[in-house]
């Protein structure tokens, strides 16, 4: 039998005051990927992510998780959102913030209980923030901060996780912890998307891209997508720094 996609994205339109931002978009993610999503500023990255997770509705097109629509997946989907789009004033401790991760399978009119305040906790020792659970969110350093939002998505239990720039702003000791888990939920058979920066750890940090310029330029396993044409197609001029990753004669940057 077929094994149903983690994602898969047909015909995606999205438009701005009627300006295009995702225009015409396919995207298949087989289960246990670690896939990245790249492109230059401005390509629909954050855009694409907001509108798998419903928080923008298309001009046209359909998105699918696990084969049904997000609507009837909430309860398999995690969510970390990028971290200057959180609003870290907000008066609450690490540990309730962590807690937020449980409504979805509690419904917002249970408390949490035992149970879901040791899922909580253990979520917090897998991030190493467990020594900081009663600590306010907004006297934390921002790697501190990324380790809460990522352990309040593992507390969802999930099977798909989206991430909007997971290593933005954050130190090399947090970056490498937040690798960590995602490699460690693949493991575990989950599926993981990324919203990513940085070229030169693709090869590294994940089996899976998606190159985007507003369109989709390629997509598949880094082996074969992860390539100068495509990279070029994806970037235009603006490509410097391309003749680091690998040599010209190769066309596939290796892993």
């Amino acid at each position: 039998m077929a094994t149903q996609p983690a994602l898969q994205v047909e015909d995606l339109t999205v438009a701005y005051l009627d300006k295009p931002v995702l225009w015409d978009v396919d995207l298949t993610i087989p289960p246990g990927a670690l896939a990245a999503i790249v492109g230059p500023n401005g390509a629909g990255k954050t855009t694409l992510l907001k509108s798998v997770l419903g928080l923008l509705k298309p001009a046209a097109g359909q998105v699918l998780i696990n084969g049904r629509p997000y609507d009837e997946q909430r309860r398999v989907v995690g969510y970390v959102p990028q971290r200057g789009s959180v609003d870290w004033d907000f008066p609450t401790t690490v540990l309730d913030v962590v807690l937020m991760g449980r409504y979805g399978r509690l419904g917002w009119f249970r408390r949490p209980g035992r149970t879901d305040r040791q899922i909580a906790m253990e979520m917090l020792g897998k991030v190493g923030m467990e020594k900081f659970a009663r600590r306010q969110i907004s006297q934390l350093s921002g790697g501190q901060q990324q380790r809460v939002f990522l352990a309040r998505a593992l507390a969802q239990e999930a099977e798909v996780y989206f991430m909007d720039e997971p290593f933005q702003g954050v130190d090399a000791t947090t970056e490498r912890a937040i690798i960590e888990i995602m490699k460690q939920l693949r493991a575990e058979g989950k599926t993981v998307v990324a919203v990513h920066h940085d070229l030169q750890t693709v090869p590294e940090y994940f089996d899976f891209v998606a190159l985007l310029n507003v369109r989709m330029v390629a997509a598949g396993p880094v082996s074969e997508v992860f390539t100068h044409a495509n990279l070029r197609a994806a970037y235009g001029g603006r490509m410097p720094f391309l003749s680091e990753l690998a040599p010209e004669s190769t066309g596939v940057i290796p892993q």
